[in-house]
């Protein structure tokens, strides 16, 4: 999952990535958002000439291009198509049992924000989809017509910290009563009308955090990450590194505590490493982006 600058192929923090995770020929590395393939091209730039990767992306879309884009590294990339929670699964299918780096993009990419029909953005009118793996049944528009007032409400309020959680929440339900809500257009309209005018952020769109809830909620993205920062030790080898970029609060909290909690882990860089002022002003989306890095202890 890339968040990426103008030409849709240059990922966040890519030389500090590099710089952290220390790429080297002969090791095997893991990138558990391959999206387009920005990070894992640098990495086996860098690793050249054995240096191997196992890139894990269970989008659709992203695992073609990433797949035509990297094809000329074929014999040093596999491509496993599924989240970065079966990280274990994936491996033993490839008869991998220890990997020397691990890394996650946690920022949603470009190619799905800026592809309307995904349903990930209220910029464009499109089926309320918001899934990642479109193997998967569970739509957005399935989570706002089945689940109760009081669950959405929590998936507002846990999700996307939105405060306006319940009265969004009663707004939705009793709207669906006379017509489902089964677009983005919908979606948006409704959080506004929830919400009083006095009560909308200036400086972003008053549906952001509910519409990042329900991706969250209609992909598993936290309980994801929960998931794979606890199995990574037992395939990462002592002294390799694990680099994890996020772009909000929930997936911050959730690797701090894990690389401070688990005995498993210790912290290389003590403090969240940030994109230069040149990088976000060449791309916005990057402004969010913090990278925490751990070594396999």
């Amino acid at each position: 999952m890339k968040r990426c600058c103008k030409d849709a192929h240059v990922p966040v923090l890519s030389g500090e990535i590099l710089e952290w995770l220390r790429p080297e020929s002969g090791k095997i590395y893991v990138d558990g958002t391959l999206g387009l393939g920005g990070h894992s091209l640098r990495i086996l730039q860098a690793s050249f000439p054995g240096g191997r990767v196992v890139g894990f992306e269970w989008d659709d879309q992203a695992a073609e291009l990433a797949r035509k884009r990297l094809e000329g590294f074929s014999g040093r990339l596999y491509l496993v198509r599924s989240s970065y929670a079966q990280l274990l699964e994936g491996l033993e299918q490839l008869g991998i049992t220890a990997i020397d780096g691990l890394l996650l993009d946690l920022g949603v990419s470009s190619l799905q924000l800026d592809n309307g029909e995904r349903g990930f953005s209220f910029q464009v009118d499109a089926p309320l989809d918001m899934r990642m793996d479109r193997r998967r049944k569970e739509t957005a528009a399935r989570l706002v017509q089945r689940l109760s007032r009081d669950e959405l409400a929590d998936i507002f309020y846990n999700y996307g910290e939105e405060r306006q959680a319940r009265r969004i929440a009663a707004h939705l339900v009793e709207a669906r009563e006379k017509k489902p809500v089964q677009t983005t257009r919908q979606l948006a309209e409704l959080v506004g009308e929830a919400i009083p005018r006095k009560y909308h952020p200036k400086k972003r769109h008053v549906a952001t955090q509910v519409f990042q809830a329900l991706r969250i909620a209609v992909n598993g993205e936290l309980d994801n990450l929960v998931r794979v920062l606890a199995d990574a030790p037992s395939v990462v080898v002592p002294g390799g590194r694990i680099c994890v970029i996020t772009f909000h609060s929930l997936e911050d909290r959730i690797v701090k505590y894990a690389f401070t909690n688990n005995p498993a882990y210790r912290v290389a860089a003590r403090k969240p490493i940030l994109p230069a002022e040149e990088e976000v002003a060449e791309n916005p989306r990057a402004r969010s982006a913090k990278l925490r890095v751990a070594e396999r202890a």
